[in-house]
Order: C-alpha cells, then sequence, then structure tokens
C-alpha cells in the first residue's frame, strides 16, 4: 500500500504514552522506562497498517463502487431511451438529477453527527443498504414521479457516506498516511463509472419483455444490498477496538492516533465543540474550494456519456468508450495522492488536479470535435485526471489540520456534500438545446476549475506565511509534523498549531 510513517518519525513519536491521553477509552500502557526494546517500531507500525489495510480497505473500495454505481448509473440508463420509456417531458431529466442534491446536502450533517455517536462501522453499512434498496426500486417505476421520489430517498441515504469513510479512516491511520488510502478508496469511483459503462454494455445486449435499463438497476441494487449485510458484520469499530488485534496492537493503534490525528481518541460528539469550527475562517477556504471543485466533479460524473456521445458512436459503444478515460483518471489519482503523502504536502498536487480538469474542458469546447476525435477523446482523460485527485487531497487536507474529531465529522459533513450539490449547476449547464456541442456547460465547468486552482494556492500561500510567523515568534523551526496532536484541540489558537500544508 506504499510508503508508511517516516521511520525516524515513528521512532520518536512512539515514545508518547498513551497514558497521558484524556480519552477515558484509552487502553492502559504498561511503563516501558529503561526497556528502550519494547518501545514499539517502526517494523510494528507497518505490521499494523499492512492489518488495517488488508482488513478494511477492500471493504471500503466495494462499499464505496455501490454508491458510485447506484448515485451515477442515470445517465447510463438514458443512453438506453429510460427517459422516453417514462415520458420525461423537457427538462425533467436535469430535475431528477438536481433533486438528488437536495436531501444529500440537507441530511448530511445529521447523519454524519449520528455516524460519530454509533460508530461509522454500524451507520455506514446500514445506509449502504437504503441506497440499495432505493436503486432496486427504480426497476419498478412507470412515470417521472416515481423516479423523482426515489432519488430524493437515494440522496437522502447517500448523503454522509463519504465524510464518513473520511472520519472512519482517520481513526486507523496518521495524518500522512491518509491521502493514498483515501485514493486507494476514492478510486472505487473511478472504476465504478467505468465497470459501469462496461455493465451498461453487456446488460443493453439483454433482449426481454422489460427494458434492459431496469436490468441496469436491478442488478446494481442487489449486488449492493448483498455486500451491506456482509458490511455490518465486517466492519472494526476503530483501530485501537478492533477485535482482530492483540492488546500490544491495540495499544500502538491508539498512541498513533493520539500523536497524529486526534486531540482526543474517541471523544464524544459534543455539537456545541463542533460548531466551534466556524470560528476559524480557513474553513470557509476550504468550503470555497469544495464549491469549485463540485462543479467539474459532477459534470464529470453525470454527463461522460453524453460528452463521449459528442464523438457519435452508438450507444453501446458510447458507454463503452466512457470506460478508458475514468481507469486512467484512477492511475492518476493514485499517482498524485502517493505523492502527497510521500511529500506531506497537499495544495500543490490540488492546485494541479483543478489545472488539468481546467485544460480538458477548454479544449474540448474549444476544438471541432468531429475533426479531431483522438484530441477530443484525449480531452476526456484531461477531465477524469483532473477532478478525482482534487476530491481526495482536499478533503484530506483539512481534516489533516482539524485535530478535534466532532469539528473534524462536522467540517466533512458539510464539506463534501457542498460540492456535490454543485451537481444542481452541472445538471442544469448541460442543457439539451445546446446538444450535443454543449459549449456553454463545457466553458463554465471551466472556469469553475481556474477558480479553484486559484483558491487552492492562495490558501496554501496563506499557510506557509502563517507557520513562518508561527516560527519566528517563537525562534523556532517547527512543521505540522513536529507538533503532536494531542495539544491541538483547540487549533489555530494553540500558539504550537502548524498547518499541514
Amino acid at each position: 500500500m506504499g510508503a508508511l510513517p517516516d521511520p525516524e518519525i515513528a521512532k520518536n513519536d512512539l515514545k508518547v504514552t498513551a497514558s497521558n491521553s484524556s480519552s477515558k477509552d484509552a487502553p492502559e500502557l504498561v511503563p516501558v522506562e529503561g526497556h528502550a526494546q519494547h518501545l514499539p517500531t517502526y517494523e510494528h507500525e507497518k505490521a499494523l497498517c499492512w492489518k488495517f489495510d488488508m482488513r478494511i480497505l477492500p471493504m471500503l473500495a466495494l462499499m464505496y463502487l455501490c454508491n458510485a454505481l447506484d448515485k451515477g448509473n442515470l445517465g447510463n440508463a438514458k443512453t438506453d431511451g429510460m427517459d422516453k420509456d417514462l415520458h420525461f417531458k423537457d427538462n425533467q431529466y436535469n430535475l431528477i438529477l438536481s433533486i438528488f442534491y437536495v436531501p444529500y446536502v440537507v441530511f448530511a450533517p445529521p447523519i454524519g453527527m449520528l455516524g460519530k455517536k454509533y460508530g461509522p462501522h454500524r451507520v455506514l453499512p446500514i445506509m449502504m443498504f437504503s441506497f440499495g434498496s432505493a436503486t432496486l426500486l427504480s426497476a419498478c417505476v412507470k412515470n417521472f414521479a416515481g423516479m423523482m421520489t426515489l432519488r430524493w430517498f437515494l440522496g437522502m441515504a447517500e448523503s454522509a457516506f463519504f465524510p464518513l469513510v473520511i472520519y472512519y479512516l482517520t481513526t486507523f491511520y496518521r495524518r500522512g498516511e491518509l491521502a493514498r488510502r483515501l485514493a486507494i478508496f476514492y478510486a472505487a469511483s473511478n472504476i465504478a463509472n467505468a465497470f459501469s459503462g462496461l455493465l451498461s454494455f453487456g446488460v443493453f445486449h439483454i433482449k426481454s419483455h422489460l427494458e434492459a435499463w431496469r436490468y441496469l438497476f436491478i442488478i446494481e441494487g442487489s449486488f449492493t444490498i448483498i455486500f451491506a449485510v456482509i458490511a455490518y458484520w465486517y466492519l472494526p469499530k476503530s483501530g485501537h477496538e478492533a477485535k482482530f488485534l492483540k492488546e500490544e496492537e491495540k495499544l500502538l493503534a491508539f498512541t498513533r492516533i493520539q500523536i497524529d490525528s486526534s486531540s482526543v481518541v474517541g471523544e464524544k460528539f459534543n455539537l456545541r465543540d463542533a460548531l466551534q469550527i466556524f470560528k476559524v475562517p480557513v474553513a470557509y477556504g476550504f468550503l470555497a474550494i469544495e464549491v469549485c471543485l463540485g462543479v467539474p466533479l459532477q459534470s464529470v460524473a453525470l454527463f461522460m456519456p453524453q460528452i463521449v456521445g459528442r464523438l457519435q458512436y452508438s450507444t453501446v459503444k458510447t458507454n463503452l468508450y466512457t470506460v478508458a478515460p475514468n481507469i486512467v483518471g484512477a492511475v492518476v489519482l493514485l499517482i498524485l495522492a502517493f505523492t502527497s503523502d510521500y511529500t506531506r504536502l497537499r495544495f500543490p498536487f490540488i492546485a494541479l488536479g483543478f489545472i488539468l480538469t481546467f485544460t480538458g474542458f477548454i479544449i474540448y469546447a474549444s476544438i471541432d470535435v468531429l475533426s479531431s476525435i483522438k484530441v477530443a477523446y484525449f480531452a476526456c482523460f484531461m477531465m477524469t485526471w483532473g477532478t478525482s485527485a482534487p476530491s481526495v487531497l482536499l478533503s484530506t487536507w483539512y481534516n489533516n489540520n482539524v485535530a478535534h474529531e466532532g469539528r473534524r465529522v462536522l467540517l466533512t459533513s458539510i464539506g463534501v456534500p457542498l460540492a456535490n450539490l454543485m451537481g444542481v449547476v452541472s445538471s442544469n449547464i448541460f442543457r439539451p438545446q445546446d446538444a450535443p456541442d454543449y459549449v456553454p456547460a463545457l466553458a463554465t465547468t471551466a472556469a469553475f476549475g481556474a477558480t479553484g486552482c486559484l483558491f487552492a494556492l492562495l490558501l496554501g500561500s496563506y499557510m506557509i506565511f502563517d507557520n513562518a510567523r508561527r516560527n519566528r515568534k517563537q525562534g523556532v523551526n517547527l512543521s505540522a509534523r513536529d507538533v503532536s496532536t494531542e495539544k491541538l484541540r483547540d487549533g489555530p489558537k494553540n500558539p504550537e498549531f502548524r498547518w499541514f500544508l
């Protein structure tokens, strides 16, 4: 799973004892003073991370694959004539896409708080079972009203899924280990988009009395429900409470997170404390970048079949040709995330992602697609390169900078849905009257990408300046890795606080 914590950091950090923590659930640490040979080593951490990687990442990736399939299959169904079979009029398809995001944003914070209270290991599978059921029932709809209703419940069920996964992973991994794990998890979204194209390619060959797009909902919904039941019994509660670990491994898992993730491990959720995050001005900077990210992210997720369809391939080939850009997008995401963890830098790679998506949409909007099909198709690849990486690294960036667990889960439960809310913008700028060129939509999406790049560079520059100011004031030369998160419950108010760039 790539490089693990720096050995030098691990050797120093792990000397901090868990007994100093204010968490009531902390495991007891057997004194080791005078017995340095009993201190955990980098090799112990590496073995522990490997256990976590093998236990939780494959299941979470599979869960997110189901999540992405159930959310994004409407575009594939439309290419098979779903809108005509259900007698949609005018902009009703765009309205169905838009309605999803209202409950998605409204219910994300409260469900995120419930996830913090009762544990993501329980709430995530329940959400998965719910949105799988909504997808399965979509195969039964007869009209616009039925699909509209199910998309509302689908949005509600999926609302806090990604924020809770991010929070869940912060209870297992250090800050410098998080981006690549999130990337492995998030790559499932790209693979889902590719798999959805392949699945649609196969399903749309089915000859039956039922429309082929209904089989798409049946297959994907059933798959999700089955794995939701498995996940409910499979996922561990947290790193230091995982039943498959030995006692000394639980202690090591607790100590790692106390040093380099949370100020208080397993702290009970307190809404008043959590709301203090909105007294930190930088939180609004993160949210502004989420808004800019949301439009290109959702444009690619919702309209890639229509964008590729401009190349005038058949329905079957259009779905097939969406596969390669999404697969390559997943690869680029992993490369950028691993590099970000290795350098312990976030904002330069976020800005790079925005530049790529801006370039892809500008190229596609400005050329004669039919006379430059290869260039146009390459631009589709650039679109996927530039949307996946910023999403993962942005979520990682602000989770790295918020040590208070309640504030972290609240900010993530607002930020991630806010980016997805921009699907309302995407679904209304890709208007039927602009088909098949969609030039206004492509230009608008590119503009959001350029603005997001600017915001990321400005916020990163401020953090560099503020870290330097704090170092000058204290007469030291510290970075984020030099300060234990156990000291950082109050965030930037603490003079020892350093921004994770």
